[in-house]
């Protein structure tokens, strides 16, 4: 590893993702197929490789078999050169068993030594499982021109959906005045989007503290940001102008596949812009095929997928099978699934390797998602 790296990115990947119900059952959430070709991981590493930073660490935990795997050596964003190191960190083991995370700052804490290798100036916190595409070269210029100790990525959210997010208010200078972890009476709509800058030094001393705290849940929304905001420090807010999702409910995923098979044109994803082009893994497959009698509407559809009947509204993975007469509209099919000879579906997630039984008609004219999953385990 370099010596010295003036900014080292660190990628909390480890959450159950129990909201996607059986897609995470086996499968880290940030490994859940997204928008036919990707995976969700593929986003923060991507942006972390289009802003030049050449030191990542993806920090495991849940069913990580696959994530783990996929990760690799970071070659599919370019992260394995000579002046670059891709790690994946899962929680220490001790001769008492596993040290499991105990919160998102509890992952860092366990991973100070990688950092203090590192040697970072700033060190940027990232969520594995959201959706937007950026580099984090001007919020990083943003943090290091103010003095800031944490710059928070902010953005406005529908009012009803604020108690879901970290929320803040700022003063006419973006510094932040106040914080509230997920509240049940939002202060404001001003969102903290999980992305943080942080001058290593301050942070490390507030983890250090945190960990001798027993009543601390050892949380960068719960703690870390509330301490250093009661201690005075300096709180700025770096307000995103941009596509940005949080995946991590059924509803959310099937709504963010769907901005693309729809091309709202908040997230373009076909540009040949290599300076924020999303890298994945390049499956291979055979080429796509439509049949005579198949047709796509307002659809993506990987190599590998094969679609004889009619999607409408649609993002098909590699390997999936549309057979003669199936009709699908506003359907996320996922790796290797079937769907057999004049099933219909609507408004529908289906899991990798699933079958749709021939004839079968599936939550027609039903606006809530549903999900999917007969596959063989």
């Amino acid at each position: 590893m370099p010596s010295k790296n003036k900014v080292v990115a660190m990628i909390l990947a480890g959450g159950k993702g129990t909201r996607l119900e059986s897609l995470t059952k086996k499968t880290a959430k940030p490994a859940v197929s997204f928008a036919a070709k990707y995976r969700i991981i593929d986003f923060p590493l991507s942006n972390c490789a289009n802003s030049g930073i050449n030191v990542v660490g993806v920090l495991l935990q849940y069913e990580s078999t696959i994530l783990d795997s996929y990760i690799g050596n970071g070659e599919k964003w370019g992260l394995n050169g000579v002046h670059c190191l891709m790690s994946t960190l899962a929680p220490k083991q001790t001769e008492e068993g596993a040290n499991w995370y105990k919160g998102t700052a509890d992952a860092i804490t366990q991973n100070i030594d990688f950092l203090d290798n590192a040697d970072p100036e700033y060190v940027v916190i990232l969520s594995g499982d959201h959706i937007y595409k950026t580099s984090y070269t001007e919020m990083i210029e943003l943090h290091e021109k103010s003095g800031a100790d944490v710059t928070i990525s902010v953005i406005e959210v529908d009012p009803s959906e604020a108690s879901r997010f970290g929320i803040m208010v700022c003063d006419e200078d973006d510094n932040i005045i106040n914080f509230q972890e997920k509240p049940k009476n939002p202060i404001s709509n001003l969102a903290s989007m999980g992305v943080y800058v942080f001058s290593w030094k301050a942070l490390r001393n507030y983890l250090k503290k945190d960990a001798k705290d027993e009543d601390s849940d050892h949380d960068f929304g719960k703690n870390i940001i509330p301490n250093m905001l009661k201690d005075k420090k300096k709180l700025k807010a770096y307000r995103f102008k941009g596509y940005w999702r949080d995946v991590g409910t059924l509803a959310s995923l099937h709504e963010a596949n769907m901005d693309i098979a729809l091309d709202k044109g908040e997230l373009n994803l076909y540009d040949h812009d290599n300076s924020t082009r999303i890298y994945t893994e390049d499956v291979y497959c055979v080429p796509q095929y439509v049949g005579k009698k198949g047709s796509v509407t307002r659809s993506i559809a990987n190599q590998g997928a094969i679609i004889l009947g009619n999607i409408d509204s649609c993002v098909v993975s590699s390997g999936a099978m549309i057979e003669t007469d199936a009709k699908l509209t506003r359907c996320v099919v996922m790796e290797g699934a079937t769907i057999k000879r004049g099933a219909k579906v609507h408004n529908a997630i289906i899991a990798p390797n699933s079958v749709i039984d021939e004839g079968s008609e599936i939550n027609l004219g039903n606006d809530k998602v549903v999900l999917i999953d007969n596959a063989k385990k």
